[in-house]
């Protein structure tokens, strides 16, 4: 198996987690979006994977969230 697949598995789970976050903190898309001062499709997009998410904006969906930055770390 290359990195890149490993690399996408990792992604995957991130990218899980990220959406539980949302999800449990009770907040629709719309709602994150509005928080961040962004479009709803940013959210979805970032969900999805179809965006990838960098460092800054990890720490802006860890603060609407309320959620340690470290819940995210897909080898949690």
């Amino acid at each position: 198996m290359g990195s890149s697949a490993i690399h996408s598995k990792r992604y995957r789970a991130f990218l899980r987690k990220l959406k539980q976050a949302r999800k449990d903190s009770g907040l629709t898309q719309r709602q994150v979006a509005e928080r961040m001062g962004r479009l709803q499709s940013f959210v979805e997009k970032c969900e999805q994977g179809s965006r990838r998410v960098d460092a800054a904006e990890l720490f802006e969906f860890a603060k609407v969230y309320e959620t340690p930055v470290e819940f995210f770390d897909p080898g949690r």
